[in-house]
This record gives C-alpha cells, structure tokens and sequence, in this order.
C-alpha cells in the first residue's frame, strides 16, 4: 500500500511540474496507475462506509444492494390486488376491472364452500357446505335459476326488455324473490303467486323488491287454482289481453329445464372446483330437483365413485322414488293429509310429483335420507349454537342428511351439501317452532338429533 501512495504522490508531482508538457500518452498512463491504486484500496473505503452505516442505523447485517436481484420488497396483502399495482397503470385498472361485478347478475355464482367444523369434528368426516344464501340478488340457489331462465327467455324472444314484460311464477318463495331482482335488474315485471300459508317474510320481502303479490289457498297440483297453475294461467292472460303492454312470460321453475341446467353449469363445476376434485359424497333436498340434478349431471361422470345422496323431508314422495321406485308418502293415505304439498314444516323442498328438473336427474342419485320436523328443528338450533350459523328449514334438511350419510363413510370422507337461504326468512314459521337458542331446549348432541324419529 506505501508503494502505491509513493508511486501516486510522484504522478502527481510530474503532473504539477510539467502540466504544460503532458500529453494523451501520459493521460492514458495516469489512467492506468489510478486504477491500480485503487484496486486494492476501494473494497477497503467500502467496507469502511458499510460499517459506518450499520452504526448509524443500529444494523448487524450487511443492507443488500439495490441491484442484487435477491432484494426484499414489503407488500401489504391485505389491500386488493389493484392496490399492490399502482405503479402501472395499465395492469391497474385491468385488475380492478376483473375484480368488478358488473350489475346484480355479477353477484350470482361463485358461492364459498365453507367447512362446518362442529360438524365435521362430531361426525369425523369433512362435512363441507355451499354458502348459496351468499348469492347477492335473491341469496339462495334460486339466484342462478332465476338468471338461467330469464337467459333463456331473452334468446328465445320471448322477453324483451323494457317492453313492458312480466314474468309470472308459482313459489313457495325463494324462486319468486330471486326473479323479482333479477326482473328488476333486466327491465321486467314480476308476478308472484305463493300459498297463503308460507312464511309471511317472503312475501314482504316480494313487496319490497316490487314484484306482485298474489296469495292463493293452497291446493293439489291437479287444482287449477293451484299457485303454480294459477301463475300459468295469469301469463297467458296477460299475453291475450291487447290492453296490457309487452306479453306475460311463465317461468316454469318445476319443468324448465333451464334450471337444472344451471347447477349442471356452475354449481357442479364451483364444487369440482373447490374441493380439488377430492369429494365422496354430495347430498342435497329437492324441490324443483334442479340442484340435486345438475350438480349429479355435472360431477358424476368426472367422480363415478361419488355418492349423490337426496335429503327428504316428511311428507314428500321423493324419498321413496329413490329407495323403491314409487311415488308415495305415508301422509297421502287417506284421512292422514293435513297440507297441499308436504305435511312438513320445511318450505322449498320435498314434492309429491316427479318433476322434469328432477327426472333429468333421477338416474345418478344413489340413495335418499328422510329428515323429520324435529330433526330439521334440532339441526337449526346445532347450527347456531356450534356452528354459528342462523340458517333456514331446507338447510337444516340437508345438514340432518349429510351427518347422517357421514356414518356410512370412514373417517375422513369428504361430504358436501347445500345452504340455502338464511333462517330471517323462516321467523314466523319455522323459527317459529324451532324456538330461540338456549333456554330448555338447548344442548341436544348431534347423536340424539340423529337418533329422533324420522
């Protein structure tokens, strides 16, 4: 090191005495033997600024330098994606953009598949559930029914928006919510007609969404003034009266076919989806069937191990079609039916008529679980109390269904079903009758549930 500053201090010596004489050759030269000085001396001045630095900053670690490519950066993952991408602009807004529903139909599908640990823990399988309520216009599976069919309609012509269009439907709700919003959004009119004996909630909540209301006495199927033959019936008024603007379209939600096709292509392929196909059974209630028969339709042929398994309240037919063949419930002998539909508290499933929906189906389910009243009521109350979670009379159904098929697997399987809607709309009928959490009733272990009469 003496030896380079002795060299340096002559350089610089000859510099000053003969600065008039130097040339481009002694420039180059001076190039050089500064390059050689500092060769060795720089890592030295660096080492000396680094350390200085860790003093000044409280560091014990070398601060890695901007251009080495194993630099950390800190990103808040809370924020949306668009946020972590602001400094381009571009690749900002085609983020936001993806991450933006565009109208009501925006917010319809692509539910969570929630794991219901209570559940899962008393049963020793992996019960998961599709939070369908979560749906955003009419918040149940109705939601993708209402779309699917109104989808149909518009292709076919026969709705046109704007127009002066209504869409008329029979319902024991949850269908007749989910099309008032999505008519609302598309440029319809809605026209409800629901048995005067459901909850009272939802026909409030029709109200409020704009639609009409129109509350028949209940009656068999075969009854013109049934609720769904009287919605027929108030379509094809509406199409022959030339006094009434746009025509009357009937959405049909038991035999169009629309609906099963909705849960064939999107509910199946969400569950498909989330569970990474890694599932060994899927149990679920039947209304119209369209849930049960599109999501069979959709997984079957991907899983043919999968066991699809109906959820059946009291009173309906459904469940002996499935373990024997025949359409029949107990409560339809004579001198035993006490309710036009289902004797059941449960509102939205279970039927005694084999439905298109249902029958497009019928061939994939595997087996059916009945589910009695108090078996749904006692299942509600589970929820809430393990779970959380405040839901409605068909979800009890299928969470009663799905315990129940857990005991046929080993440990471990993975079971999904369905939860519908959220029990605020069963406060004055089914809620009713459940009761409130706590007080005499509580604490029924999931066994005892289990064990009740069906």
């Amino acid at each position: 090191m003496a030896f380079f500053s002795s060299l340096w201090h002559r350089i610089w010596t000859s510099i000053l005495d003969n600065r008039n004489k130097l040339t481009a050759t002694g420039g180059f030269l001076l190039g050089i033997a500064a390059t050689l000085g500092f060769k060795d001396f720089y890592p030295e001045l660096e080492n000396a600024f680094r350390q200085r630095l860790k003093r000044l900053r409280g560091l014990e670690v070398p601060h890695p330098l901007p251009r080495q490519p194993n630099y950390v950066r800190l990103e808040d993952h809370t924020r949306r994606k668009s946020s972590m991408l602001l400094t381009d602009a571009v690749d900002s807004t085609r983020t936001e953009q993806r991450n933006i529903a565009v109208g009501v139909e925006g917010l319809i599908g692509d539910t969570p598949l929630i794991k219901l640990r209570a559940l899962s823990e008393a049963t020793g399988c992996e019960i998961f559930a599709k939070a369908e309520f979560l749906n955003g216009a009419g918040n149940s599976p109705k939601d993708r029914v209402a779309l699917s069919m109104i989808n149909y309609a518009e292709e076919e012509g026969l709705l046109q928006p704007d127009r002066g269009d209504t869409v008329y439907e029979g319902t024991v709700g949850s269908t007749g919510i989910s099309l008032a919003a999505v008519c609302r959004a598309r440029g319809y009119k809605a026209h409800i007609c629901m048995p005067d004996d459901v909850a009272v909630e939802k026909s409030e909540l029709l109200l409020k969404l704009g639609a009409t209301v129109e509350r028949v006495r209940p009656a068999s199927i075969v009854d013109q003034n049934q609720f769904v033959n009287m919605a027929r019936r108030r379509a094809r008024e509406h199409t022959d009266d030339p006094n009434k603007p746009g025509r009357g379209y009937f959405a049909d939600q038991f035999e169009n076919t629309a609906n099963y096709l909705a849960h064939q292509n999107t509910t199946g392929p969400e569950i498909y989806e989330q569970t990474n196909g890694h599932l060994d059974a899927f149990v679920a209630g039947a209304g119209t069937g369209g849930t049960i028969a599109g999501v069979a339709l959709a997984l079957k042929h991907r899983l043919p191990g999968l066991k699809v398994v109906l959820a059946d309240p009291q009173g309906s037919g459904l469940y002996n079609k499935v373990k024997y063949g025949v359409m029949f419930s107990s409560t339809e002998a004579e001198g035993t039916r006490r309710r036009h539909q289902v004797d059941s508290i449960v509102e939205g499933i279970g039927v005694n008529r084999l439905t298109a929906n249902f029958n497009a189906g019928l061939y994939l389910i595997d087996d059916a679980v009945k589910v009695s009243d108090s078996q749904a009521m006692r299942m509600a109350r589970w929820l809430v109390e393990k779970e959380g979670l405040f839901v409605g009379a068909s979800s009890a159904v299928n969470c009663v269904a799905a315990a129940q098929v857990a005991k046929q697997f080993d440990k471990g399987a993975r079971i999904v079903t369905i939860l519908c809607d959220s029990g605020t709309r069963h406060l004055s009928k089914f809620w009713k009758e459940a009761g409130n959490i706590g007080g005499e009733n509580a604490g029924f272990t999931l066994d005892e549930i289990l064990s009740m009469e069906a």
